[in-house]
């Protein structure tokens, strides 16, 4: 007998119960079914409108059918998610309340929400789209999020929020309108990856967060488009920064980070670089912003090859008491080097000078561009490095290229000229 009752609990532990099912048809209660649900179950929601303010404090699925829209009817969070394990899917999500303070969502994952997912969902109107704080391996994908477009900046909140989380996977998602697209702070292991940000302060805005990847990403029409501030150990590749009236991309207060493959088009600033040490930057295309390079505050022993500047207004703003050197192993190049290629190697005779006379000659007068590599302007540029009086500490570089890197740069030069 004992034998056979231990039989039955071991077929009790290897075949669980089976999840449940739960309907919710048009004109009854989506907080009805979450109360009535298990653990496990999956709560699936036909097409209808739903004005409720859910709270998921169990693991479960929400899965809309027909798009379904759940508006939280202007006050407080539309979803909380209070336990691990959540999935959400497939539903439009409006109307969150609008208190900052409260840090009201339109998905509000709190502390100990691990492995939450939220998936193709639409979130309009909502004042942060989703806050997520300390909870880890969370993700949001391929989802739609427009803040309260007709508040200031100041008055909205971010499209996605991340505090304090590990091994987030941000992906795919196409955010608008809201303060920061995305906010990120003491959140370490994460992916950023497709997501497509526009008509917001900053793009993405991190924070004391390190060993994260940004990569694919397009920031357009913001003051800024990528903030990153104070992180280490971050891989920010293959990503466009275009249009944004400030910075195209920010590094500030940047350790042992790889910026590489990355297009900064017709901003105000392309690389806006301050106090960055032991960091590679490598294949970018600077092109067509009002100043391509603005380096100050200490960014020294960093690697810098194998970029294009090109077409920028003024190619480089550095202020420091020493000169720096790039382009140390490919060389990078400048559309307003005036050097020369006596041996046809593709790199330049002479090195290349940010801020030497003639460079700020043409930065100021463009019509003096007409004398490119001009005997006058050869001459003046040897007299302004024969003569230190009249030379300031500047970049370097080296062998820099005579031809771009990137074969597509007359289309971003374009895109930039709008």
């Amino acid at each position: 007998m004992k034998r056979i009752f231990m039989l039955a609990v071991l077929g009790l532990a290897l075949h669980p119960a089976q999840a449940a099912t739960l309907r919710v048809h048009a004109g009854e209660r989506i907080g009805a079914a979450v109360a009535q649900a298990s653990p496990g179950d999956t709560v699936e929601i036909e097409r209808g409108q739903y004005v409720e303010n859910l709270r998921i404090d169990k693991p479960l699925t929400l899965l809309g059918l027909g798009r379904p829209t759940l508006s939280g009817g202007g006050q407080g969070d539309v979803i909380r998610v209070a336990a691990p394990d959540v999935r959400i899917e497939g539903l439009i999500v409006r109307d969150s309340g609008d208190d900052l303070a409260a840090q009201q969502a339109g998905i509000y994952i709190q502390p100990g929400s691990h492995r939450a997912v939220v998936r193709h969902c639409d979130f309009a109107h909502v004042l942060f789209g989703l806050w997520i704080e300390k909870s880890d391996q969370v993700t949001i994908e391929d989802n739609l999020i427009t803040g309260m477009r007709e508040k200031l900046s100041s008055q909205r909140g971010n499209g996605i929020e991340l505090y304090n989380t590990e091994g987030a996977s941000i992906e795919r998602n196409h955010i608008s309108f809201a303060r920061d697209g995305i906010y990120v702070d003491v959140s370490h292991h994460a992916r950023f990856v497709g997501n497509r940000i526009h008509d917001v302060r900053y793009g993405t805005h991190y924070m004391n967060s390190y060993h994260n990847l940004w990569e694919g990403n397009e920031s357009f029409h913001n003051l800024g488009g990528l903030a990153l501030m104070e992180v280490r150990d971050l891989v920010v590749r293959n990503n466009v920064a275009w249009g944004n009236a400030g910075h195209g991309i920010m590094l500030r207060t940047i350790q042992d980070s790889t910026i590489a493959g990355n297009v900064s088009a017709g901003n105000g600033v392309g690389l806006f670089v301050y106090d960055a040490e032991y960091v590679v930057l490598r294949g970018n295309l600077v092109i067509g912003n009002e100043v391509g390079v603005h380096l100050w505050a200490g960014s020294y022993n960093n690697e810098v090859d194998a970029n294009d500047f090109i077409g920028n207004a003024e190619q480089v703003s550095y202020g420091a008491t020493r000169d720096v050197h790039w382009g140390m192993r490919e060389g990078n190049y400048w559309s307003n080097y005036l050097g020369w290629d006596g041996n046809a190697d593709g790199y330049g005779d002479i090195p290349f000078e940010a801020n030497e006379l003639t460079d700020r000659l043409v930065s100021r007068y463009p019509f003096v561009k007409l004398l490119d590599s001009s005997p006058a302007l050869q001459a003046l540029g040897l007299a302004a490095r024969q003569f230190p009086i009249l030379r300031v500490a500047t970049i370097i570089d080296a062998h820099p290229a005579m031809r771009p890197h990137h074969a597509d740069w007359r289309m971003w030069l374009e895109r930039s000229s709008r």
